[in-house]
């Protein structure tokens, strides 16, 4: 079952280390837009526009945004061009292109559960821990953080498995360099697409299990802290 080509470990390890990084950024940019669209102050219409804006991943086609970040990214769009003319390389077609890709794909599944998470808990708590005395900083690790965990550990968990499964926007943006941006998901498909059935069935059978697991995770910390609804 694990017999595994070479081939098959690159791809692992360049899919691991994408979700990795992505789960960490994600973590550091969803945390503040959630608590603004969950408690901030401002213009209804913007926070819906706002909204809406983190949750387009969710209903657009992932070739559609692959395709804008490709002509965004590559040499010709306004950041590849521009990388260039600093004499640095464009995006497109390297793991940082893909990287930031990924970013924007999974934020829904980052900023969602946290946002749910800040809603339940209100701003009371942070008003009265600043009352007090409290910094910031104090308020966010002594209250938020430990009041909040299971929708941190719920949005990395998703962050990190949907990193894992993308399909088009990294087969658009990245292509399928070994070593470099062919993501285990786009591996599948070259197994498939050349009749390797037997190498296709370990890597997707590795990847339901996995997926299965991380539902499992996610339902059991619900039932747990009651705090997170998917």
């Amino acid at each position: 079952m694990l017999d595994l080509s070479p081939t098959d470990w690159m791809a692992i390890e360049v899919t691991l280390k994408l979700a990795l990084y992505t789960t960490l950024i994600l973590l550091v940019i969803a945390t503040p837009i959630a608590w603004w669209l969950a408690n901030g102050r401002g213009s209804p219409g913007v926070r819906t526009a706002v909204q809406a804006l983190v949750a387009l991943p969710l209903v657009l086609p992932p070739t559609v945004l692959g395709f804008y970040l490709l002509v965004l990214l590559g040499p010709a769009g306004p950041v590849g061009s521009t990388l260039e003319s600093w004499g640095l390389n464009h995006l497109a077609f390297t793991f940082q292109g893909i990287l930031i890709g990924s970013v924007i794909y999974s934020l829904p599944f980052a900023v969602q559960p946290l946002q749910q998470a800040f809603a339940n808990l209100g701003r009371r708590p942070v008003e009265i821990a600043g009352s007090l005395g409290a910094g910031r900083i104090d308020r966010f690790v002594t209250v938020i953080l430990p009041m909040t965990r299971g929708g941190f550990i719920v949005a990395a968990t998703l962050a990190f498995a949907h990193t894992l499964g993308e399909f088009g926007v990294i087969l658009m943006l990245g292509g399928a360099i070994p070593g470099e941006t062919q993501v285990l998901s786009i591996l599948i498909y070259d197994h498939a697409e050349a009749m390797d059935f037997d190498s296709a069935h370990r890597l997707s059978f590795g990847l339901l299990i996995f997926a299965f697991a991380v539902l499992f995770i996610v339902y059991a910390i619900n039932r747990r802290f009651d705090t997170v609804r998917l």
